[in-house]
């Protein structure tokens, strides 16, 4: 079920009001003088291909983007803790500056749902009268807030809030309570007079429980959907964010210091950088379009190019990856964007000159913007993941065909891009076919001739906030366990085969398996050392053009080797992914093979009531919510 969309004209916030909160804040920090930890919910067993390597080296845009905002508004007592690094980290034993911070926040995904619960069960064993203020927010409660709350007696737990959008909705909080809050008093205090007081009902994007007692909730209050910052140009500066990094350990505590900015590169050598958010395109399966309430945002050409030197010269970052859902969705916005970026390439600036980025697009618009791609690359485009899904049209239609994928892909290496293809194999699809290129191995062949050095091939799942997320479960498509496990959030990342209809679904988990080691094999390695995919134009450059001739010969012949032996350095990588695939999706496949399989009836929905802020239905529940009756 996609999240309703605000009455038109409603869907944005005004313009310059992210900043106006941020400034009344920063009046009042002083007196408060708040503490803050920020913590990213990781489950170490979701660690396999196509996310392996990156899960752990690229700083997750939503800790850091909640942490700028936090130091932006003049909270400066503010630390990160990623479990990638740090997954030890327990909430009860947290100090900041020797105290109990006042602010626990937690980000995580729906994969991470696990850690999440263990997060805030621990923080709440602490002493009530010290515990902080525990608010959840990310992709879990987006969709599903009720995840962070608990009902059982037997089992007391709960998030005080979720916010259930971006930093915008958390200034706002922050706000309501501070308005409230007395010299010396808790906020979590603060907070509660703040809720019962109907303070926090007129802010849209949070979810509180109400009647809670000793962690456990009686009733869910949901103030509704978000409203947007339409402006990316007026989100926080993200090297705020990447000064607040706790330093990756074994232990439960936090360190004494946060980080230097100039060792984080050491740990996260690459950057998630927002450009744009929204898509045109609106794929069932897909929540994308819906969160964004169907609007295009995105940031000046003039501020991602200063954000790119920021961290290039205080942080030593030097790749990047757009947190973009279709770079090329808009053409103007894309070729301002690229226009600033290629300039200050032209004018010789050494960080644009020097920093390379990917980002995401679909076939339809890459093939829209032939003729600028010379534009883009030289902005420093290096790789752009485009979702092939199935090149046939079967499972969607974007406009992709088997000619066409092959024809961008064409473009993009002709242009020094390298195309990284994302698939998503399906019920309807087979192995491999003779008669045409339906089949999965006969379309990775395909795209590994066509030059793909990396790719990724998911199982389609049940995305929250798609459309046809309760369809899929309420029509028995989804299952509910398989050799008597229950299918856990972490394997609903495209891994595992959770919902199919094929007689033999433990074929289908193998299918991926075997997609993969016709990709990444000791042939394909073999190959790649005297026929390279990854030698392709400006490979050996700098973004500049001109850089490639610069330098002395020893230096240029580096980079030329660097750039042919690329394709076997990610063959080698990938059969290392593969193994940890192997190792944890097969297991998998016995039990589909062994059974029995249960399937779903209903979607998963809140075990505690919901209603909206105004008394009529929870804007993000899903039906079946249990309401609660008026006494």
């Amino acid at each position: 079920m996609e999240l309703p969309r605000r009455a038109g004209g409603d869907e944005l916030v005004g313009p310059g009001e992210l900043a106006a909160v941020r400034a009344r804040l920063r009046n009042i920090a002083p007196k408060h003088d708040l503490k803050t930890v920020i913590a990213c919910a990781f489950d170490h067993r979701t660690r396999m291909l196509p996310f392996i390597y990156a899960d752990m080296r690229i700083i997750p845009a939503g800790v850091r983007a909640v942490g700028s905002a936090m130091v932006a508004a003049g909270f400066e007592k503010t630390r990160i803790v990623l479990q990638q690094w740090n997954r030890n980290f327990r909430p009860s034993q947290m100090r900041l500056d020797g105290t109990i911070p006042d602010l626990f926040l937690i980000s995580s995904a729906q994969l991470h749902l696990a850690q999440c619960k263990a997060m805030i069960r621990d923080a709440c064993r602490m002493d009530p009268a010290n515990r902080p203020l525990i608010i959840v927010g990310g992709p879990l409660v987006i969709y599903e807030p009720w995840e962070v709350f608990s009902a059982d007696p037997e089992d007391p737990w709960a998030a005080d809030a979720a916010v259930t959008g971006e930093e915008y909705i958390l200034m706002n909080l922050l706000e309501a309570v501070l308005s409230v809050r007395a010299d010396g008093e808790s906020m979590r205090s603060a907070f509660a007079r703040a809720r019962d007081s109907g303070a926090l009902d007129e802010l849209p994007g949070l979810v509180y429980a109400k009647g809670a007692r000793d962690c456990v909730s009686e009733e869910l209050i949901d103030t509704g959907v978000q409203r947007l910052v339409g402006d990316l140009d007026e989100l926080p500066d993200p090297v705020l964010g990447y000064g607040l990094l706790e330093p990756p350990g074994g232990g439960g505590q936090l360190g004494s210091q946060a980080l230097p900015l100039d060792r984080v590169s050491k740990y996260g050598p690459i950057g998630s950088l927002v450009m744009t958010l929204g898509c045109k395109f609106s794929c069932p399966y897909c929540p994308i379009p819906a969160y964004n309430q169907r609007q295009y945002r995105t940031k000046s050409g003039d501020r991602i190019a200063e954000e790119v030197q920021r961290l290039y010269s205080e942080c030593n970052i030097r790749m990047f990856f757009g947190a973009d859902d279709n770079f090329f969705n808009d053409r103007a916005r894309t070729l301002e964007i690229a226009e600033t970026l290629a300039s200050k390439v032209d004018a010789g600036s050494r960080p644009h000159c020097k920093v390379r980025w990917g980002t995401e697009a679909t076939i339809h618009d890459t093939l829209a913007m032939r003729e600028h791609l010379p534009l883009i690359r030289r902005a420093g485009m290096w790789a752009l993941w485009m979702g092939v899904e199935d090149m046939s049209g079967t499972l969607v239609r974007k406009g992709q065909t088997a000619d066409k994928t092959l024809e961008a892909f064409a473009l993009l290496r002709e242009n020094g891009i390298f195309p990284v293809p994302m698939m998503m194999h399906h019920d309807s699809q087979a192995l491999y076919t003779r008669k045409d290129n339906s089949g999965l191995l006969n379309q990775v062949r395909l795209l590994r001739k066509a030059g793909a050095l990396y790719m990724q091939v998911l199982m389609l799942s049940p995305s929250p906030g798609s459309k046809l997320y309760v369809e899929t479960y309420e029509s028995g498509l989804a299952y509910k366990s398989v050799g008597r496990v229950p299918v856990e959030p972490y394997i609903g990342d495209g891994n595992y085969v959770i919902a199919s209809r094929a007689e033999d679904p433990w074929r289908k988990q193998l299918n991926i398996l075997i997609a993969y080691f016709y990709f990444y094999n000791p042939l394909n390695f073999l190959l790649a050392l005297f026929r390279s995919k990854s030698d392709i134009p400006m490979a050996a450059c700098e973004t500049s053009p001109g850089a490639g001739r610069r330098g002395g010969l020893g230096r240029r012949l580096s980079r030329r080797i660097c750039a042919h032996m690329a394709d076997a350095a990610v063959q080698l990588f990938g059969m290392w992914g593969l193994a940890h695939t192997v190792r944890r999706t097969f297991v998998w496949a016995i039990r589909l093979m062994r059974g029995p399989i249960e399937r779903s009836t209903s979607a998963p929905t809140s075990r505690i009531p919901m209603r909206g802020a105004d008394g009529k239905r929870a804007s993000h529940a899903i039906p079946g919510t249990p309401e609660k009756l008026d006494d």
